[in-house]
């Protein structure tokens, strides 16, 4: 099978290699779309310290398919269905999973390797977060269910009312699909971040107000755009940073209101810190949350969102590329000429 392997930062191969073999309680699945992620851009550029532990290795981890080989003790699962499945499984008997902290489980099995013909999916992904596909959602589209599973990680925590503000900062896939998810749970979304053509999709995708940080050249005026349309001035009721960086952490803490809520979704290189007024915890109690992940309940729900039709899956799926082109496809996404590519191994 045809499979890209990572050879270290910047260095990736597209490798002719066996097939996988299964073994008990496994899936082997033909990949038939992987879509394209932040993280594994974040991860070709400078590698990751969880996902790629050793080199080489495959990688990708947003994809759908169809079962190709079912193992022995596998009940729910039959050859030729189609198939969704998440990039991790909790171990549901750890301390955290124990307390209701799943996407914290400290012993949670990963699963990379999407940018290929054929994946194995484990006896625990298997058992958890592996889900059929109804006939009428593409598999490019039930591919986005779990980034859509981690953006409604942040959307359930935040404890939306109808009408709420809610600021996004930052306009990358993740960024447009949080803008989605919040507008279709009833907030009044702004979205501040660059480039024209990701402007105007976030307005497509519900956003009702937007601020170009790209005309913007002083953090003091980015926060003072978002907060002059934030209740009266006084602040988004939520702000969500999407960018991953520790200078726009420190900012986004700055453009909520009193008693408002700072979501931090964007992960920042490790071992980065960001310093903050303490008076805006104390005498502005402000909450600040940090949100990791998805659980398989919520990757559930992203695929019955999908299959409902109620995800513009158009607006963030940007066109398809092979397997070959992938460098390319993470290029376009890099200049932000694309939200999304589908990669498709078989296609030439």
């Amino acid at each position: 099978m045809k499979c890209a392997m990572l050879y270290g930062p910047g260095k990736l191969k597209i490798e002719e290699v066996e097939i996988p073999s299964i073994k008990k309680g496994e899936v082997l699945v033909e990949v038939r779309a992987a879509l394209t992620c932040g993280t594994d851009i974040k991860t070709y550029i400078r590698g990751h310290p969880v996902l790629i532990r050793s080199y080489p290795s495959p990688f990708g981890h947003e994809f759908s398919g169809v079962i190709s080989q079912v193992g022995t003790g596998v009940k729910r699962f039959t050859k030729g269905m189609k198939v969704v499945a998440a990039n991790s499984a909790p171990c549901g008997q750890c301390y955290f999973c124990k307390k209701g902290y799943v996407n914290l489980c400290e012993d949670l099995r990963l699963l990379n390797g999407a940018y290929a013909q054929y994946i194995v999916i484990p006896e625990r992904i298997v058992n958890k977060n592996l889900l059929e596909i109804s006939d009428h959602v593409s598999f490019e589209d039930a591919a986005l269910s779990e980034p859509i599973a981690c953006c409604l990680n942040a959307v359930c925590q935040s404890d939306i009312s109808p009408g709420d503000t809610v600021a996004i900062i930052g306009l990358g896939p993740i960024g447009l699909i949080l803008t989605h998810l919040y507008h279709l749970n009833g907030a009044k979304v702004i979205a501040c971040g660059k480039g024209e053509k990701r402007l105007e999709l976030s307005k497509i995708l519900g956003a009702s107000l937007t601020v170009d940080a790209e005309e913007i050249h002083d953090e003091t005026e980015e926060i003072k755009a978002v907060k002059k349309l934030s209740n009266n001035g006084r602040g988004a009721d939520i702000v969500v940073e999407a960018v991953g960086k520790p200078d726009t952490w420190e900012m986004t803490v700055k453009m909520v209101r009193r008693g408002g809520l700072v979501i931090l979704f964007g992960g920042c290189p490790s071992g980065t810190s960001f310093t903050m007024d303490t008076s805006l915890i104390h005498y502005e109690q402000i909450t600040i949350k940090g949100i990791f992940h998805h659980t398989p309940k919520l990757f559930k729900r992203a695929l019955d969102l999908i299959s409902s039709g109620k995800i513009n899956t158009k607006a963030i799926i940007s066109g398809r590329r092979p397997l070959e082109k992938l460098e390319e496809a993470f290029s376009l996404v890099k200049k932000k000429k694309g939200v999304k590519y589908f990669i498709d191994a078989f296609y030439k």
